[in-house]
């Protein structure tokens, strides 16, 4: 899955001092339960989610069955299970003592510069919807149940319940990370190094932020040919993916795409991100990455399900060789915390320069004296009912609206026309499980034409290079190559496949 974005403005960051304590919570045994194999097919349609098998840990290509023995088991000898998938998987801080002094950095005012707001594209912006159009709609559902009832069958025909889902898919879920983009507009504005570094580390940490409330359900898989923009002239950038690069004007781009490896570890399930994040800075010509840690899914069998995040989240700029390495800290039943995270920002040389505490959930601050801390971020408050919402905050209850006018602007395979998922967001369930059934099969059936005349799928918008700056030799990383935006002002989109 790729993405391209355009930026064009630096600003301001949230205000606000409150800080509180989270509740403590009994985190999961990592315990095995399933000795099995999956694989992601390079086509995304939801029919073609886990697909169990026994025996070695091996990659799939076409069908795939379910064995008897890949039933759930309580078992906690079993092995664990490992999945490759090759091109996407969608997918706070620790209060500081009362006797501390927590300050908010400078915020400055946001505004889309006069050349910008000029253009065409940046007019087209009505007021932005404050809710969705139904609430969380459709029962909840057990995977495990849906495995146990299909096992031995081919599960590439086997259409996935769309009340597993939420009314969004990969492509709108990889947008969210621009939520908190005025965290990038302030580090292109600062001139030293470090500062640069932090800012760039607290946007990382931001994008976890909304995970607290989206355990439930997941997002769509998108379907091969799929696209999603997002003009956002309120923070001043636009947003294109394809099944994510990213890339911006003045002031910064950032690139990323989605892979991971997922292994069951009974009641968890453990995401781990195989993909590195590029952010450019234009003013400064500094380059970062980032690695993000493992993802788990806690209560898979039984009990409320939550998303924790664990392990190292890794930020290096290597134009000046600064790093920052930051702890995101696992829940432990005797700590009576959660969500922290901890690190430490590198010169060139190693040495420990600055200190960041937190949680993912709430806020980033950086150490500035004796008992004093610097808020870096903060997240937003959430949405009147958000949780009757599927946890939605303000940005992510905008991705799959169609404003006035913007419907004769988008190429047919943007997400927002994708027919299933519209009809779930309205909250007509059983008119969507129907046209999720018929899209996943129309995808089928492209793929075996194609297969047939020996033809293979054409990403458009993006291409396949080596990354300098990861074990990438053989060049698996995405960058956009243009021409989206300028086919965008002519109208001919010239698509050569109907998806829906």
């Amino acid at each position: 899955m790729h993405s391209e974005i355009d930026k064009w403005e630096t600003n301001g960051l949230t205000g606000g001092t409150s800080l509180s304590r989270q509740p403590l919570e009994e985190s999961s045994n990592r315990t095995n339960s399933f000795t099995s194999s999956i694989t992601g097919s390079d086509v995304f349609y939801d029919a073609d989610e886990p697909v169990f098998t026994t025996g070695d840990l091996t990659d799939f290509e076409g069908d795939a069955h379910i064995d008897e023995s890949g039933n759930s088991s309580d078992d906690e000898s079993a092995e664990e299970s490992a999945v490759e998938e090759p091109e996407g998987t969608p997918v706070a801080s620790a209060p500081a003592p009362a006797s501390e002094d927590v300050t908010a950095g400078p915020a400055t005012k946001k505004t889309v510069p006069t050349a910008v707001a000029q253009s065409s594209i940046w007019q087209e912006c009505a007021d932005r919807r404050t809710v969705l159009p139904a609430p969380v709609s459709g029962e909840d559902i057990s995977l495990l149940s849906i495995l146990r009832k299909n096992v031995g069958k081919d599960l590439s025909t086997v259409a996935m319940p769309v009340s597993l889902n939420e009314p969004i898919n990969v492509l709108q879920r990889l947008c969210e990370e621009l939520e908190y983009s005025e965290l990038l507009d302030k580090a292109a504005g600062l001139s030293d190094s470090l500062d640069r570094l932090i800012y760039v580390t607290a946007f990382a940490v931001s994008g976890y932020s909304t995970t607290q409330w989206r355990a439930a359900r997941k997002p769509f898989n998108p379907l091969h040919g799929e696209t999603f923009e997002y003009v956002s002239p309120e923070k001043g950038f636009k947003f294109v993916s394809e099944k994510c690069h990213a890339e911006s004007i003045n002031h910064w781009s950032l690139a990323m795409d989605s892979r991971a490896k997922t292994k069951f570890w009974g009641k968890s399930m453990e995401l781990m991100p195989h993909a590195t994040i590029h952010i450019h800075l234009h003013k400064s010509g500094d380059h970062f990455t980032i690695h993000k840690p493992s993802t788990w899914m806690r209560n898979l069998m039984a009990g409320t399900k939550y998303l924790e995040h664990t392990g190292e989240l890794k930020v290096v700029n290597h134009t000046t060789q600064e790093s920052c390495i930051l702890t995101f800290k696992e829940s432990s039943f005797f700590s009576g915390t959660k969500n922290e995270v901890v690190g430490n920002v590198m010169d060139a040389s190693g040495a420990k320069k600055r200190t960041l505490q937190g949680r993912w959930s709430e806020s980033l601050m950086e150490e500035v004296g004796p008992n004093k801390l610097e808020r870096l971020w903060k997240i937003n408050n959430p949405p009147p009912n958000h949780e009757k919402y599927y946890g939605f905050t303000e940005f992510t209850i905008q991705l799959n609206e169609l404003t006035p006018g913007l419907e004769a602007k988008l190429p047919k395979t943007d997400s927002r026309f994708r027919p299933d998922q519209s009809l779930f967001e309205r909250g007509q369930v059983e008119e969507a499980d129907k046209e999720k059934l018929r899209v996943e099969q129309r995808q089928r059936d492209l793929r075996k034409t194609m297969e047939a005349k020996g033809e293979q799928w054409e990403v458009r918008w993006f291409e396949r290079k080596p990354d300098p700056h990861a074990d990438d030799p053989e060049g698996q990383t995405w960058y956009y190559k243009g021409g989206y935006w300028e086919t965008r002002e002519t109208g001919e989109w010239n698509e050569k496949v109907t998806l829906w």
